[in-house]
């Protein structure tokens, strides 16, 4: 007799979370003709499982998205970056952590469509974005007075350039590098005066 033993049903929240973990990259690749046998597959469950979690695919793909627009894995990213790392990598570190959210965030919308995600979202609160552009801001803190702007600007800063430098309608099929970004945000691209040069040969 066998005395293999079967694993333990995962909690609630957690078959719930592993759900929509596997629904994500199916959605991003389908967007709504994905199938509940496609997601229950990819997650190791029956579909009849996956239905005594989520009562129809509409719920499921709502659940999807308020997960993938939650800010709060961005923001633990975003904390764990190392205080003594120098500013520039830091900040590199930093548009890298943003353009992962970003990039997910527009490739759901793309194939979703602004009103099928907005009226996904519609039943829950709107994530807003305070606690990642307050942990930007303490990017920037300890060097303020290496800064032309306050931390806060220098935070706005970084994250548009960061949006538009990986927005493909913007970007023109050419993303920029994160590197790129801080070098623009930090140094700009204008030649820096030399000492020995009058102002007029810069």
């Amino acid at each position: 007799m066998s005395t293999a033993r079967r694993a333990s049903p995962l909690p609630p929240e957690a078959r719930r979370a592993s759900i929509i973990a596997a629904a994500l990259p199916l959605i991003r690749l389908h967007g709504t003709a994905v199938t509940t046998a496609q997601i229950a597959m990819a997650a190791g469950i029956a579909e009849g499982t996956l239905f005594r979690v989520f009562p129809d695919k509409d719920t499921l793909i709502s659940a999807a998205l308020q997960t993938a627009f939650d800010p709060t894995p961005t923001e633990r990213e975003l904390a764990a970056i190392e205080p003594d790392l120098e500013l520039r990598h830091r900040l590199i570190l930093a548009v890298e952590i943003l353009r992962r959210r970003v990039e997910a965030i527009w490739q759901l919308m793309a194939i979703l469509g602004m009103t099928a995600v907005h009226t996904a979202l519609a039943s829950q609160p709107v994530p807003d974005n305070d606690g990642v552009m307050r942990l930007l801001s303490a990017l920037f803190e300890h060097h303020q007075d290496e800064l032309r702007c306050d931390p806060a600007h220098a935070a706005r800063l970084l994250r548009m350039m960061t949006f538009a430098g990986a927005h493909p309608k913007i970007n023109e099929g050419m993303p920029l590098a994160s590197s790129d970004v801080v070098a623009v945000l930090l140094d700009g691209i204008r030649v820096r005066c030399e000492p020995d040069f009058p102002e007029a040969a810069c």
